[in-house]
């Protein structure tokens, strides 16, 4: 396998390919040939839109394999994760849409249903594959139907405990299933744990493998095998396809960023990028503005952590994701990568916490969902001082709703003695990096997005704030926007807007989901005729505690109108962050027009107390004395 690359190379073979049946009429040696036009065209594609890289070029041989021996859609493939399904899209008529990839309107970075008869299930959240195969294997021999089910998970995917559980169900069921292991010592960084290391030991002893975990799950294990030669992949598959009984397990060892020199060079193997020059691997640089929130949790928790060796921090196979690398560079004795199983990584911080650490649990916000019950059952029920790092709060463009951490608020915030905080800066994610460490008091999380901050400047030291108090950002009189995380910005542009038409608005920060700013909510509802509150969460979060707490307390009897924005009751295709929050109607224009629908066809009654900002600071004071009371 070589590489050679330019603009116009030349595709005889895969301009043949409109389905994988395609394939079949390919002699050995046209299908090996089509593997190298299959891993140029593949990087030609990817060096324009950017995507994941490496993984898609780790199984080029695989993919071009699978589809020779099997017969797609009839049979099921079945790809896990699916980072690495482009060079599948390639092959199953979406060649020409492939421009498209990861934009507006355009093609998934991922198997999606609703795209492909090819893509019979979709996955972006790893270890899915085996159970879902299960499922499908099921239903064919329920229905008496033929056709094979293959599934294609990683390493590192094979890692999570739904894996686990699947191939103990699959491997005493005695259906037949096939499972290819793609073993490249890898996930988004280097693998870790016992699988890993009792998977290079397999590789070490190819060829004398008389036991191993997969035989023990009943599974008719096979390999370890190089994924990038067809001349053994080609006929192992077919013998595979030909046989008839019971589960198999196929292990195929590849490379990620397999022939592609700067891929293979680099430590993440081109996992991710932008676009990028193909000659030189030279990725397209985005000048920053400022750091990425990502960046500055980093940064402020290893400065809370060199003052108090009892922080610890843990992430479930997203050290560089979620900025933990330079935690683990700063305090390698206290950085762990527990691989990805979310599940174990919650209750490994809750028992860290029962011991007296202060454990930091660093996860994206789709991927804590996979750990729901292990933070209702092992930290909010016994109290634990877990500290939640919500990475991806709200919606992050390219990688579409499977990324987008919609749901966090919600699911975190109705559980009795949590805390939940939202930064609406950079800034204010130090404060509360710096509030988090000092809360000993339950669990407490704080959401942030992806992408750079706003640019202002960053506090030397953190300032732990007061639970459960917001703050006046523009004083006004007849509008107040309440925000809650990064619209704060666009709540202050809405602010503006309105300006311009003589309407006074109030801007606030809550700071706080839970607990609520309950003087600070009666402050805003009792001097303004509108309170529009505005979140990047789904329904049913802030905005619905707001509404509730005002119901109850009776401060919505004739006062005040109240409008909530929150991300719509839909998922929202991949598109820019910023097309993606226009469609979710979250911009200040749309911020603006909620203000104005609340204000109608009048201006405010005389009946609204005006103060001046000391006097709205007085009053905000007397009710937070009150309240503490």
């Amino acid at each position: 396998m070589g590489f050679s690359f330019a603009n116009d190379v030349a595709t005889p073979l895969l301009d043949q390919v409109r389905v994988p049946l395609d394939l079949k009429a390919m002699d050995h040696a046209a299908l090996c040939r089509l593997a190298e036009e299959l891993r140029g065209e593949t990087l030609r594609i990817v060096s324009e839109t950017g995507g994941h890289l490496g993984s898609s070029l780790g199984v080029i041989e695989l993919t071009v394999a699978i589809h020779a021996t099997f017969s797609a859609p009839r049979d099921t493939i079945i790809w896990d994760v699916s980072h690495q399904c482009y060079p599948h899209k390639i092959l199953t008529g979406r060649r020409e849409r492939m421009h498209s990839l990861r934009k507006k309107n355009g093609l998934s970075g991922f198997t999606r249903r609703q795209e492909s008869e090819f893509d019979p299930f979709g996955a972006a959240h790893s270890s899915t594959s085996i159970s879902a195969g299960m499922g499908f294997a099921t239903a064919r021999d329920l229905k008496g139907e033929e056709g094979h089910v293959v599934c294609i998970i990683g390493d590192g995917a094979m890692s999570a405990g739904m894996a686990f559980e699947a191939m103990n169900n699959v491997g005493t069921s005695g259906r037949r299933l096939i499972v290819i292991l793609n073993d490249n010592d890898m996930s988004i960084s280097a693998s870790t744990g016992a699988l890993s290391d009792h998977l290079a030991d397999i590789r070490q002893r190819s060829g004398a493998n008389t036991n191993n975990l997969f035989q023990n799950f009943g599974f008719d294990y096979r390999g370890p095998i190089d994924g990038h030669d067809l001349d053994r992949l080609l006929p192992l598959l077919s013998e595979i396809r030909d046989e008839q009984d019971g589960p198999v397990f196929l292990h195929v060892v590849t490379r990620k960023g397999a022939g592609y020199p700067p891929a293979e060079r680099a430590a993440d193997k081109y996992h991710g990028v932008n676009p990028f020059d193909v000659a030189t691997g030279t990725q397209t640089k985005v000048q920053a503005k400022a750091p990425s929130y990502t960046k500055v949790f980093a940064e402020a928790l290893v400065e809370e952590a060199k003052s108090d060796d009892r922080i610890v921090a843990i992430t479930a196979a997203m050290a560089t994701g979620t900025g933990l690398d330079r935690f683990q560079a700063a305090f390698p004795d206290r950085a762990f990568d527990v691989g990805i199983a979310e599940q174990h990584a919650v209750t490994f911080a809750a028992g860290l916490a029962a011991s007296g650490m202060k454990p930091f649990c660093a996860i994206y916000s789709t991927f804590l969902q996979r750990a729901y019950d292990q933070i209702v059952h092992d930290v909010a029920l016994q109290q634990l001082p877990v500290r939640f790092a919500i990475d991806r709060a709200g919606l992050v463009g390219a990688d579409g709703p499977t990324h987008a951490g919609a749901f966090d608020v919600v699911y975190l915030a109705n559980l009795p003695g949590f805390t939940v905080m939202a930064a609406s800066d950079e800034a204010e994610l130090v404060h509360m990096v710096a509030t988090a460490a000092a809360h000993d008091q339950g669990p407490i999380a704080f959401r942030y997005p992806r992408g750079e901050g706003t640019g202002i400047p960053l506090p030397k030291n953190g300032e732990i704030l007061p639970i459960g108090r917001g703050r006046i950002v523009e004083q006004g009189s007849d509008v107040a926007i309440l925000s809650f995380g990064t619209r704060l910005a666009d709540c202050v542009k809405a602010r503006r807007l309105l300006s311009l038409e003589g309407t006074s608005v109030t801007v606030a920060d809550a700071r706080f989901a839970k607990p609520l700013d309950t003087a600070l909510l009666a402050e805003l509802v009792n001097n303004h005729a509108v309170l529009v509150t505005v979140e990047e969460g789904s329904t049913g979060g802030f905005g619905a505690l707001v509404l509730h707490h005002l119901a109850n307390r009776g401060l919505l009897d004739g006062r005040c109108a109240l409008r909530t924005l929150t991300l719509p009751d839909t998922f929202i295709a991949q598109a820019s962050p910023e097309d993606m929050y226009e469609e979710a109607k979250l911009t200040a224009r749309h911020i603006a027009a909620a203000a104005r629908n609340g204000l109608g066809s009048q201006r405010p009654t005389s009946d609204v107390r005006r103060t001046g900002r000391a006097g709205q600071q007085e009053l905000t004071t007397r009710l937070h004395r009150a309240e503490d009371r």
